[in-house]
């Protein structure tokens, strides 16, 4: 505000005794003080209001005036409670200075000034904030990052006051207000509290209500805003409040486990309307970067995902390895040698079905990031594609991680999920799961296989235990399935074929669906229930197939041999 500002406000009644050229000086902030040199505590721009204590006699006042003109302070504002009127002697040592000098009637109180002040540049600095968010916004939806979120966290600190972190949907921090001093680069928050604030959100958001979020953690009262990328327009005719409302909780389930959460350390239930629209400003501008960042992953999902390809269509070994030497640079620069190499599979299920692999690919990518670190590049030296309902990764290690074949050493099961386990359950509903399975370390494209095989069959032991979210590693493994790759393939071909080639055939002739049928009701564990309501099939439909299966093969689908025997044969076709 303009010291100008000041004497247009009745309800002060300043009088203005010097300084009549300098009131268009800006004012940043107020002071008071009594002290003979304040100038430890000025900054620069302050009224500086003082009841005059600190004045014995004349010869103070040259002295005190200096010291304010030399810290740059915008006004003195004088009391009179103290002497029952302003010496002349400061207004003449303010006029020698050209620092303008007001009178406080002793029926005003400096509280009274200050909170009108205050209010005054608040509301201006949020004006002159907005301006600067929003040509940041600009500019970064436009061309190159202008500096990513730490900047417009810096001009939420300088010009608001307010402290703020960007973190992840596990709580790993993302960005946040500068450090001073030994702690500078290092997270602010105490793990502890991320995961907190992160659970809190997540628990939140994903019944699609609009932030923020208020949450207390101790003394501290912190206002969460949901930072929602890819926002799409609503698409058709204009719908209704309920609709509109049924639409926004499909959305937040949709997006819950894959968005960012700006945390702003201040009660926002009083907040003006204007305020809050500069946070939600804020956040569409940091969802802007976090775009930018899902899209510098593109090279590395899609390395991960010929890979994939090449090794579930079972490609030679030597087009595989050529693949992940390109792979090997772009995750591992600088590498000297060849890595050893992990695979993670994730799924993530609803109401029982799968929420689809690219909900699981973002969460995988989140999951596998160093949750110790700050910023959104620890998850660049990852790979992530997805098939179907899963997520796979390819995890580089380097050969340090282990020295032969499947040692114990690179990522474990349980430490992955020890400081995602909270925010996770904490965003999934009561029938909501994340699974995750883990291979043992490979050096070899002729590996890679096996560890795929590994990593899904671990999902599937992690799926059958109790909790929301599991994982489950290479080491907990004692099953056939691990041999499955190392099963010759004329053998494969020959046990599968008496199997499945008389329901292929007759799938070809009816269009009877009876071997997804059959994956579908080996998934679902033998339960008709289930299996009828995935395949959305009445249940005497479903048994009516079940028998043409055993039928055509002479199997019995309630023995469990034969239900192993179908198992393999659908694992090795």
């Amino acid at each position: 505000m303009r010291l100008r500002a000041l004497l247009d406000t009745d309800a002060l009644g300043l009088k203005l005794l010097g300084g009549e050229d300098e009131l268009d000086r800006t004012v940043r902030g107020v002071m008071t003080t009594d002290l003979r040199d304040p100038s430890r505590y000025l900054s620069g721009g302050e009224l500086v209001l003082t009841g005059l204590a600190w004045r014995r006699d004349a010869a103070d006042s040259e002295p005190f005036v200096r010291i304010l003109a030399q810290a740059g302070v915008a006004a003195v504002a004088a009391g009179t409670a103290e002497l029952g009127h302003v010496p002349d002697d400061l207004v003449v040592a303010c006029a020698r200075h050209r620092l303008p000098l007001f009178e406080v009637h002793e029926s005003v109180a400096f509280a009274t000034v200050t909170e009108q002040v205050v209010r005054q540049v608040s509301g201006e600095r949020a004006g002159d904030l907005a301006a600067v968010v929003d040509r940041h916004r600009r500019m970064m939806t436009s061309g190159p990052a202008g500096g990513g979120p730490e900047v417009v966290l810096d001009l939420l600190g300088s010009d608001l006051d307010l402290r703020a972190w960007v973190l992840s949907p596990t709580g790993r921090p993302i960005a946040g207000p500068k450090a001073a001093g030994p702690s500078a680069g290092e997270p602010t928050l105490p793990a502890e509290v991320r995961a907190r604030l992160a659970a809190e959100h997540l628990a939140t958001a994903r019944t699609g209500r609009r932030g923020p979020h208020r949450v207390t953690v101790g003394q501290t009262t912190y206002s969460l805003f949901p930072v929602r990328p890819g926002r799409r327009a609503p698409q058709g005719p204009p719908v209704g409040q309920s609709a509109r409302d049924a639409r926004d909780v499909r959305d937040a389930r949709e997006t819950v486990l894959s968005e960012w959460l700006l945390a702003v350390e201040a009660d926002a239930a009083d907040w003006t309307g204007e305020r809050l629209d500069l946070l939600h400003g804020v956040t569409q501008l940091i969802a802007v970067e976090q775009e930018r960042r899902d899209a510098a992953r593109t090279v590395r999902r899609r390395l991960a995902q010929e890979v994939l390809e090449l090794v579930q269509t079972g490609a030679a070994p030597t087009e595989i390895g050529a693949r992940l030497r390109v792979a090997a640079p772009v995750l591992l620069p600088g590498l000297g040698t060849a890595p050893h190499w992990q695979v993670v599979v994730a799924r993530v299920d609803r109401a029982g079905e799968a929420d689809g692999g690219p909900v699981a690919q973002a969460l995988l990518e989140e999951i596998l990031a160093d949750p110790a670190s700050a910023g959104p590049e620890q998850s660049d030296r990852i790979a992530v594609a997805h098939t179907g309902d899963e997520a796979v990764a390819l995890v580089p290690l380097p050969a340090v991680a282990g020295e032969r074949e499947g040692s114990g050493a690179g990522i474990l099961a349980d430490a992955l999920l020890e400081s995602v386990r909270e925010p996770l359950t904490a965003g999934l509903e009561d029938d909501g799961r994340v699974t995750l399975g883990v291979s043992a370390a490979v050096h070899s494209a002729e590996g890679l296989r096996g560890a795929l095989e590994e990593a899904r069959h671990a999902r599937r032991v992690a799926a059958a235990r109790p909790g929301r979210v599991c994982a489950a590693g290479h080491q907990e493994l004692a099953s056939h399935v691990l041999l499955l790759p190392f099963v010759p393939d004329d053998v494969r071909r020959a046990f599968t074929a008496r199997l499945l080639d008389p329901l292929r055939d007759y799938d070809r002739r009816h269009r009877a669906e009876l071997i997804p049928t059959l994956e579908a009701f080996l998934d679902c564990d033998g339960s008709w229930t289930r299996c009828a309501s995935r395949l959305h099939l009445h249940v005497n439909t479903l048994r009516y197939r079940v028998g043409r299966i055993e039928q055509l093969t002479g199997r019995d689908l309630s023995r469990l041999e034969d239900k192993l025997d179908f198992f393999l044969a659908l694992r090795m076709s």
